[in-house]
């Protein structure tokens, strides 16, 4: 066997355990059995821990090494699976395996008790569950190294090549544009009768026509499932094997239909990915906020848009005939885009959705940086909704409480959502330019051409470009937020009737 076939046999093995680990945490959130909670954390950790031993051993590392010795062709995809390889590899040297243990084990258990502290209303009972979880991320930017700020190691896992400042800027200009147009919304009241959203839709019913128009957007039943969980979230064993969540309420069917098609982009994007990547580093999203922008896309770029309730309407009066008698297409559209500063993230609006991100990544940069205690999360998490939505928790379920991620070690993550956002209008607004079919298909339902773009300039190269590249490639220009602002201006300035002076900062 040759270096690269040996090197490729080694990282399948890895990918496998790894594959095992995911499913496990996917059976936990979806149909595991209570009272299996303390050993499935047991089970996790242990095939955790295998994944990081088999993919740490010197052996990668004598591999590399002689690859490295005759570097491959810049561009192709051996040079671009050493490249990844020792990036991956690099970084879990640094980490001992039994750092690798012990945080599974500490995620586990904060999960169930963030599971129950929501459920009861109870910070305190999380809350040295919580503390753990920063001081694994402290003790894993201290090991992993970093130059500027221990945010960056940590942000460098989500969003290879990132840095804290360059969000801190990001997100300042994203704020001055966005808030005078908040603030105009706001002032001028309703656009429409929100009442549509809370009448009764059957869940059966939803559950349907969520799939329906998930499997228009490409994602079929032979490679993909649909269950429940607390959190909506999408996870992938191999490009064939994709499976997503959502919640259902018969009473909100925003929740369950935009959750269902957020996923589906999730989903595509993985299952799109070049299948000589498979079993390799390569073989999934360039980074989060890359992911991020498909699931957006989907979910808002497409399923908010006017064009997709003009196509989708009859269709959907049909299977809920009672619950719309008197709403036509129109209606419906400015209902599912209302702007109103709310308290959970998951359910905001397309203008104050980044407000909620930005308030958790200052509270994150807060906390590692020692100037806020994890005791005062609650407090200070309070404090911003107000400064930055105008609206106070009542409670520290819809509040510090309300995301799965802390519980989870995902401390770092949080920006790639706001970074998605952005790169989903960018890549939008170069498809519709590169290909003349796409507008069209996108108000008719047909998101063929779309899908097919997708998967040429994104899904496909996995992980052989950066998200800088990959972004450039695709649309001819480093991440701005310029697209998305110019979008949101656009689409709300029609939905509201609001004069171009009051959208200026």
């Amino acid at each position: 066997m040759d270096t690269l076939e040996e090197l490729k046999t080694l990282l399948g093995q890895v990918s496998d355990l790894e594959a095992a680990a995911a499913l496990l945490s996917w059976d936990q959130e979806t149909h595991m059995p209570p009272a299996a909670a303390s050993v499935r954390g047991l089970q996790v950790a242990t095939v955790a821990s295998l994944a990081h031993e088999r993919f740490t051993t010197p052996r990668i590392e004598e591999l590399l090494c002689g690859l490295e010795a005759q570097p491959a062709e810049s561009g192709t995809v051996e040079e671009a699976l050493v490249r990844v390889t020792r990036r991956d590899y690099d970084r879990a040297t640094k980490i001992p395996t039994e750092f690798v243990e012990e945080k599974a084990r500490a995620e586990n258990e904060a999960h169930h008790a963030w599971l129950a502290a929501r459920k009861n209303d109870d910070f305190r009972s999380f809350e040295p569950h919580l503390e753990k979880m920063f001081d694994l991320a402290r003790r894993y930017a201290d090991l992993v190294g970093f130059d500027d700020h221990p945010y960056d190691a940590l942000l460098d896992d989500y969003e290879p090549g990132a840095r804290a400042a360059e969000v801190k800027r990001i997100f300042a200009g994203l704020r001055d544009e966005t808030l005078p147009l908040l603030q105009a919304i706001v002032a001028a009241g309703d656009a429409t009768d929100y009442g549509v959203l809370t009448r009764e839709f059957d869940v059966d019913r939803q559950r349907r026509f969520a799939l329906e128009v998930a499997e228009d957007l490409g994602l079929k039943g032979e490679f993909s499932r649909l269950d429940i969980s607390a959190h909506p979230f999408q996870t992938n064993f191999s490009r064939n094997d994709i499976r997503i969540t959502t919640r259902f309420d018969a009473h909100y069917f925003p929740m369950s239909l935009f959750g269902t098609w957020h996923e589906t982009g999730h989903g595509m994007y993985e299952h799109g990915v070049a299948a000589e990547l498979a079993r390799t580093p390569l073989s999934r999203g360039a980074s989060l906020g890359v992911h991020e922008s498909q699931s957006r896309m989907f979910e808002n770029l497409i399923g908010r848009s006017r064009p997709f309730w003009q196509h989708y309407f009859p269709h959907f009066q049909a299977v809920f005939p009672e619950a719309l008698e008197g709403i036509d297409a129109e209606m419906l559209y400015k209902a599912v885009n209302r702007v109103q500063p709310s308290l959970i993230r998951v359910e905001a609006d397309e203008v104050t959705y980044n407000f909620h991100i930005m308030l958790r990544f200052e509270l994150e940069l807060a906390v590692l940086e020692g100037t806020l205690n994890v005791s005062e999360l609650p407090e200070a998490w309070n404090a911003k909704m107000e400064q930055y939505l105008g609206v106070t928790p009542r409670s520290n379920a819809e509040g510090v409480l309300q995301d799965i991620h802390w519980s989870a070690g995902l401390i770092g993550y949080f920006p790639t959502y706001s970074l998605g956002n952005l790169l989903s209008v960018q890549l939008l607004e170069a498809a519709k330019a590169q290909d003349s079919a796409i507008e069209p298909g996108l108000r008719s339902g047909q998101y063929g051409p779309l899908l097919a773009w997708l998967q040429h300039h994104v899904h496909r190269h996995g992980r052989t470009l950066t998200p800088r590249e990959l972004t450039e490639r695709a649309t001819g220009r480093s991440l701005s937020a310029e697209p998305y602002v110019r979008y949101l201006r656009e689409k709300y300035q029609d939905i509201y009737a609001l004069p171009q002076t009051a959208l200026q900062p």
